[in-house]
């Protein structure tokens, strides 16, 4: 006798629920008992939410309907209090998402992803940042990520996005909104790429698991057609666009996306991106030692993004086995910081975290030691 397919319910909106507990002969409140288990107490088995009848949760398991949270298959904690998670899915396939229990906010008050208001409180889970995977693998090809090298897998469901937050908040015992914690969807995979999974996930997780869109952060490549979709999204995380270079050039070098949207064509989506009070683009700079952080590469940039209501994140390359670059210097990454700054451009360091467990940005590789590929 074969096994009932098993239907998931973690990625399910309130409506989807709804809809479903009307088909099971339910009343249309259970839909939203269902949500608020899934999400904001995220129950890990439909048999434990003790709000719905008996009877309607043996229906649920013997049709063979399952919340569906991923499973932690490994966990590698950094010197820092950062920790790597190797997230299970359910057809095996793994991807890695990162807690990191001071944010990932680069100098102190910086006002970056993480950001300064996370740094108001001093509980260590009240200022904490996820940062989650949106593809299993990378089809962009930056030459400087080792999440590059896995190629790319498969796009990950709503659910699976979401489950990644779920699992982690599980793991560390943290409750948004209680729980001040930011979102980053800067783990493996380009999020524009895997566009609807990645809107329906951050939708879920401001309605259900209660973590509001000022503190996520959604970083992209540069999916111009996808940027300016992305502004007209009524619930949106903030945006982060990774750069990389100053001029089209070495950009396409580093990042052969450049091919198909140039920065050109880039920069006029992020100075047409319609920006909330107090918000701003975040640009992401890698700084790769004597490729491209230069102080005539620092110049070329300001006039890049001059006028933009911007701030440059800038990233002293995370290395790894595989990358063929070198970390620069803190000397230079200073120099180039203070060009930008002195130009009127609001530019801040983000020290890794993680990096003694290939956790920091770049890193991603799904390495099972760790310190080692």
């Amino acid at each position: 006798m074969t096994e009932p397919k098993k239907t998931t319910l973690l990625g399910l909106t309130l409506q989807e629920l709804t809809q479903m507990a009307e088909e099971s002969r339910q009343s249309a409140y259970r839909g939203r008992q269902l949500f608020e288990a899934i999400y904001a107490r995220r129950i890990e088995a439909a048999e434990q939410i003790s709000t719905l009848p008996q009877g309607f949760r043996a229906q649920l398991n013997q049709s063979g309907i399952t919340i569906g949270l991923p499973k932690i298959a490994r966990k590698f904690a950094s010197r820092d209090g950062t920790v790597r998670y190797l997230v299970e899915l359910a057809d095996g396939q793994t991807v890695e998402t990162v807690w990191m229990p001071e944010g990932d906010s680069g100098e102190a008050g910086d006002g970056s992803e993480a950001g300064s208001e996370a740094l108001e409180t001093t509980r260590l889970w009240n200022r904490s940042t996820i940062c989650v995977s949106s593809q299993a693998g990378c089809a962009v090809d930056c030459q400087f990520c080792l999440t590059a090298l896995l190629g790319l897998k498969r796009n990950l469901t709503a659910g699976e996005i979401v489950g990644q937050v779920c699992a982690v908040l599980n793991d560390q015992q943290a409750s948004p909104p209680q729980s001040r914690v930011n979102i980053v969807f800067m783990g493996m995979g380009e999020p524009f790429l895997n566009y609807d999974n990645f809107m329906k996930a951050a939708r879920l997780l401001v309605e259900g698991v209660g973590i509001a869109e000022s503190r996520m952060t959604v970083s992209t490549a540069g999916i111009v057609p996808r940027i300016y979709d992305f502004g007209a999204e009524p619930i949106r995380p903030k945006l982060a666009i990774s750069l990389n270079a100053s001029n089209d050039e070495l950009r396409t070098r580093l990042m052969p996306i450049n091919q198909k949207w140039n920065l050109q064509q880039l920069i006029a989506a992020a100075r047409d991106f319609p920006l909330k009070n107090r918000e701003k683009v975040t640009f992401e700079y890698v700084l790769l030692d004597g490729i491209n952080d230069t102080p005539q590469n620092a110049r070329e940039l300001v006039e890049l993004i001059r006028g933009l209501r911007a701030k440059i994140n800038l990233i002293a390359l995370n290395p790894g086995p595989g990358v063929a670059f070198q970390t620069p210097s803190d000397a230079r990454v200073s120099e180039f910081k203070e060009i930008l700054r002195t130009a009127g451009v609001p530019a801040f360091v983000r020290r890794p975290r993680g990096r003694d467990i290939y956790a920091a940005c770049g890193q991603l590789k799904r390495t099972l030691e760790s310190g080692a590929a």
